[in-house]
């Protein structure tokens, strides 16, 4: 599963990558940064081909390592997608429901002298 988000306010659909994330694959580092709406895939190729796969619009990318091996700069990359669901963002949080202590449970069982 892909996960999107926002760049700035959350007006209309999500269009980027949620947080900034990283995959890695042999030497191949791959970081993937949210854009502001409008700027498009800024990547190379290989995962500009990926990224609008997986359905976003804009992003940055930044690589550093051997990416001229394309095998794993797309493995990188899919790596790096793939950890969008990875990070924990409140919006994901269950939600918490409170028990009342047991002092307050029973608290008119309690008789006072």
């Amino acid at each position: 599963p892909v996960r999107r988000g926002y760049w700035g306010n959350k007006i209309g659909a999500p269009h980027t990558v949620p947080c900034k994330v990283t995959g890695k694959c042999g030497s191949v580092l791959v970081r993937l940064v949210p854009a502001p709406r409008g700027t498009g895939l800024v990547s190379a190729p290989v995962p500009k081909k990926l990224l609008s796969m997986a359905g976003f619009e804009d992003c940055y990318t930044c690589a550093t390592g051997q990416t001229a091996t394309l095998g794993n700069f797309a493995k990188a990359t899919f790596a790096a997608i793939a950890k969008t669901y990875s990070y924990l963002t409140p919006d994901m949080w269950s939600p918490t429901v409170f028990t009342n202590s047991p002092y307050q449970e029973f608290l008119l069982h309690v008789r006072y002298w």
